[in-house]
């Protein structure tokens, strides 16, 4: 283990998906080592998971402040904690540990509010610690391609970009009355003001970004509501305007009837356009003005460097969500692994989403939530 970061988890047990794709993709590198948890409320299913995961005793904890406070203490105390909670525990979670001396990764949305969120960026700073938020679209294998592809200029200058995410999963929950994670996503007190747009909407935003490098400036959006009296959207239609007056469209469900997770990404350029679905994730379709649409397969010998190295597995092997989580864990390992050998280590070296992505996105929710508060109106992120 002596090569090896360690780390714990706040959350992520009864056998939870998200959970175990956080555990999966610290560790498939064999990069970290996960050696202490608080991984749900419940006394003995917390000891059951840890035990299960090869956590000893003395390091599952009933709490995630004792656990903050002890492992601070330990002698090998943890490099860094994955955070998989309910979005409200976010904040309080990763706060906690900050104040440790503890590194945070942290599902998406980093918090409530772009306050809560500014607040642990300024701490992780002034304490020298790191922040990971896990957007996991962008670290597919192919979309580094993509990513190339628009920096490069390949596609010339963009002038229009479309994105999806419908699902179908809460119409299906709450027609099966299904009381975990549907109940909680729909509830404002461990929601906040948002369900659709702070669940799937934020992974639009910054796959959005980080292929193509673009400043969100405003949003105009539309929510709806199903059942008709549920607090929080569960679509939402959000008109994007960027700095350098590109204009773009987002969708976004968990109403949709048979979608299961069908994000699909489309960016047009003056000299070509790209696209992206993740139901066939490990392809990009290419097509260059005037010519045949050419399909780029994941790990071939024609593509660049970043996104050969991105793969795990031979051409023609799918690979998705389980390594994707593990491309954002490996980029942020090796920057911890560096930062200690070199306190100033650059940490944009490292493609892994940051605490000021984390902050962006907060900062996309909530315009969005205005936008449709004030009757639909352009709204500004910088406003938020």
């Amino acid at each position: 283990m002596e090569n090896r970061l360690k780390f714990g988890m706040v959350g992520g047990g009864n056998n939870g998906n998200i959970g175990n794709s956080h555990r999966i993709g610290a560790t498939i590198d064999n990069s970290a080592c996960l050696v202490a948890g608080c991984f749900t409320r419940n006394s003995e299913l917390n000891k059951r998971d840890g035990e299960m995961w090869g956590v000893a005793t003395d390091r599952i904890y009933e709490t995630y402040q004792e656990m903050a406070e002890v492992e601070s203490k330990r002698q090998d105390k943890i490099d860094f904690v994955s955070i998989v909670t309910p979005n409200h525990l976010h904040y309080l979670v990763a706060k906690c540990f900050l104040e440790h001396g503890i590194n945070v990764v942290c599902e998406k949305p980093f918090t409530l509010s772009v306050n809560e969120a500014e607040a642990l960026k300024a701490l992780a700073a002034q304490n020298g610690l790191e922040i990971c938020i896990t957007y996991t679209y962008p670290h597919y294998p192919i979309l580094q391609e993509c990513k190339k592809l628009i920096q490069t200029g390949t596609i010339g200058r963009i002038i229009d970009i479309v994105a999806e995410y419908p699902q179908d999963w809460m119409i299906l929950g709450l027609a099966q009355g299904e009381q975990n994670y549907t109940s909680w996503i729909g509830d404002p007190a461990k929601s906040g003001n948002s369900n659709v747009t702070a669940a799937i909407g934020v992974h639009l935003f910054y796959l959005i970004k980080s292929m193509t490098g673009l400043e969100l400036e405003s949003v105009l959006a539309s929510f709806d509501y199903y059942p008709e009296n549920a607090p929080l959207e569960t679509v939402a239609r959000i008109i994007l305007k960027y700095s350098n007056g590109v204009k773009g469209l987002c969708w976004m469900s968990n109403v949709a009837i048979g979608h299961d997770c069908s994000i699909s990404l489309k960016i047009y350029g003056d000299k070509g356009s790209i696209q992206w679905t993740h139901e066939d994730q490990t392809h990009l379709h290419l097509a260059m003005l005037g010519r045949p649409v050419q399909i780029l397969s994941a790990n071939r010998d024609y593509l660049g460097s970043e996104s050969r190295k991105a793969s795990r597995l031979p051409a023609g092997h799918p690979e998705g969500f389980y390594e994707a989580y593990g491309n954002i864990y490996r980029a942020f390992i090796q920057f911890l692994m560096e930062k200690k050998r070199n306190a100033l280590a650059d940490a944009e070296s490292y493609f892994f989403p940051k605490a000021v992505d984390g902050v962006a996105g907060v900062r996309f929710v909530q315009a969005c939530v205005e936008s449709q508060k004030n009757g639909n109106t352009w709204t500004r992120l910088a406003d938020m």
